[in-house]
């Protein structure tokens, strides 16, 4: 069945970096255009980031030059590289497509 777990969230502080992957399984990875939402307790997912399955990347207006989304076809693994995060970067990170939707990383940005 698909699968999609993420990791490497973490606490960093204002101005730092952290990676998150997604290792996905159960269906054709490099088929499918991947995304990254994030949620803050109390407000509406959002969406962070989109992959193509040729590589076009968009961004929420509020992390572009900052956050990259990448995947590797041949690990069936996606990522967000994030960096100069800021407190309001704060949310649990998922990754995404159609339906299916991953079981979460929290990401704390605080000194």
């Amino acid at each position: 069945q698909v699968q999609l777990v993420e990791s490497g969230g973490g606490l960093v502080q204002p101005g730092g970096s952290l990676r998150l992957s997604c290792a996905a399984s159960g269906f054709i990875f490099r088929l499918i255009t991947m995304a990254w939402y994030r949620q803050v307790p109390g407000k509406q997912r959002e969406l962070v980031a989109t992959i193509t399955t040729g590589g076009n990347t968009n961004y929420a207006d509020s992390v572009k030059g900052r956050f990259t989304i990448s995947r590797d076809n041949n690990k069936n693994t996606l990522y967000l590289q994030m960096n100069s995060l800021k407190p309001e970067d704060t949310a649990v990170y998922y990754c995404q497509f159609r339906d299916y939707w991953g079981q979460g990383t929290q990401v704390t940005v605080s000194s």
